[in-house]
């Protein structure tokens, strides 16, 4: 059983209730926390640069550049989804999803699926062409949560970035 109030939507389970909402700058601590505690599940807590300055700039500043969804439970911040948009030259408007993440505790009860498909609802919204996101090719459980979303996955597209070193170095 849902229901849809001002602050988002509020899901009923027989011992969880949590809030779907958007993101507010007050919020970025706990963003922060959360991306932390994503990369320690991915076997990487010291690659996390990003600061609480940079996170509250960049999503709640005067040029915010990407756009979140929270997940509330007894006022604390359980999970988020951060997103942005993005333009693919073959499809036109499309969303990155960047990170769902809900806190160990509180997986299993739906919450990772409402947020989800909150940035889902969004991409309608826009008339988005397509939702692009990456998962590692080890992470079963997240793996089996997008199936259940008929997810393509992609075999043809080889990940390339440039980090900051080779960014100076061009």
């Amino acid at each position: 059983m849902a229901n849809i109030g001002i602050f988002g939507v509020l899901v009923y389970y027989p011992s969880m209730n949590y809030t779907i909402r958007k993101a507010v700058k007050a919020d970025a601590a706990d963003i922060l926390r959360l991306v932390k505690e994503l990369a320690s599940y991915e076997k990487a807590p010291e690659a996390v640069e990003v600061t609480l300055e940079e996170v509250e700039a960049d999503g709640f500043g005067p040029n915010a550049i990407y756009s979140a969804f929270v997940a509330i439970m007894d006022g604390i911040v359980v999970g988020m989804a951060l997103y942005y948009t993005k333009y693919s030259t073959w499809k036109g408007k499309a969303i990155y999803l960047d990170d769902i993440v809900v806190s160990e505790k509180f997986r299993r009860y739906g919450i990772g699926g409402k947020l989800f498909e909150e940035v889902v609802k969004v991409g309608k919204e826009m008339g988005v062409r397509k939702i692009d996101w990456q998962v590692l090719d080890w992470n079963e459980p997240a793996i089996q949560f997008y199936k259940k979303y008929n997810t393509q996955f992609s075999n043809e597209w080889v990940n390339c970035t440039l980090y900051k070193e080779q960014i100076k170095d061009i």
